[in-house]
């Protein structure tokens, strides 16, 4: 039986929501919510949705829970959570639910981790450096290079670069950062997806992938150097592709990925694609990280207007590739 955390985030957001709405139906493992669990009752009250609350003891094995029970890893906010309203003094106990999750993973407490969405903000505001949760898992697990992928029915989106200002972008594309990228994700998608051959699709930076330099040269100087390298050791990838025609059926139809130079360059498409049932995933880690794709949304926090398509999504992704690894082993 699998042991899933789920990191509840920003807790004047709609992470508890996401918990209590989730703890609604019978998952086919332990759904561990690392949270407060005053909170999280709090919440279900604000939602009128039953509960069963049930501490956590890592001790215990893992069992599969009837519908209407919560799993809570007990984390006390520091300061009262009023739905929608952020307060810098919690800053610390989200990176707290993200600590132990990370760890529990490292240490095989959980089999997997599944993120609740956080407010970038708010946790820099309590003094704590965070650009993401990308970048936290890397640095606490030792990871020199991860690669942020999002994924769609139908549709996987993997980025070069990720939180990064366009403005640096192009000074960011080098050959051995597109040839890691690629690797790791040709890697994960054989190891944590069971493609034997991932095909994969590679944009180019520029507009229309450079015009053969005539609008930049870093498809000629990295990007392609990058691809005739991995393609002479059997990796499956082409490119590079202009951005505005890749994203078509002619050419996602037999593919497994593609993969942008940039945050904006990608995640537009997907999102449009599937966005609500979308999942955030980190590839490079060692242990699997699901997310959703959407953020804290404040306004909706208490309200129970909101769809839990992407949470689902994500936690049934985590659920799959779980297992598959746990079948390879």
């Amino acid at each position: 039986m699998m042991r899933i955390a789920y990191s509840s985030g920003e807790p004047a957001g709609i992470g508890p929501d996401i918990a209590v709405l989730l703890a609604q139906q019978e998952w086919p493992c332990e759904v561990v919510v690392l949270g407060d669990q005053y909170v999280l009752q709090d919440r279900a009250n604000q939602l009128g949705l039953a509960v069963s609350i049930v501490p956590y003891e890592a001790s215990r094995p893992p069992q599969q829970w009837p519908a209407g029970t919560l799993i809570v890893a007990h984390h006390a906010t520091t300061a009262a959570v009023t739905a929608g309203q952020l307060d810098a003094a919690n800053g610390h106990y989200v990176v707290e639910l993200l600590q132990h999750a990370g760890q529990g993973c490292l240490t095989n407490e959980f089999t997997a981790v599944m993120t609740g969405p956080v407010h970038k903000g708010v946790i820099n505001d309590a003094g704590i450096p965070f650009s993401g949760h990308t970048e936290f898992f890397a640095e606490l697990s030792q990871t020199e290079q991860v690669v942020m992928m999002l994924a769609t029915p139908g549709l996987r989106v993997a980025l070069v670069t990720t939180h990064l200002p366009l403005a640096q972008v192009a000074e960011a594309i080098k050959r051995p950062l597109v040839e890691s990228v690629l690797q790791i994700v040709h890697d994960d998608l054989q190891s944590k997806f069971g493609c034997t051959q991932p095909a994969i699709l590679v944009c180019g930076l520029n507009p229309h992938a450079g015009e053969q330099g005539h609008l930049g040269s870093e498809e000629i100087e990295h990007i392609e150097p990058a691809l005739r390298h991995l393609q002479q050791q059997g990796l499956n990838v082409s490119g590079p592709w202009p951005a505005d025609t890749v994203f078509q059926p002619h050419y996602l139809e037999n593919a497994d990925v593609v993969v942008a130079m940039f945050h904006d360059q990608g995640l537009p498409v997907l999102k449009y694609r599937g966005f609500g049932n979308a999942v955030n995933i980190t590839l490079g880690l060692p242990f699997i990280r699901t997310s959703v794709d959407h953020g804290t949304a404040l306004d909706k926090a208490g309200t129970g207007d909101i769809s839990i398509g992407s949470a689902r999504y994500a936690l049934q992704t985590a659920i799959e590739m779980a297992d598959l690894q746990q079948r390879n082993k």
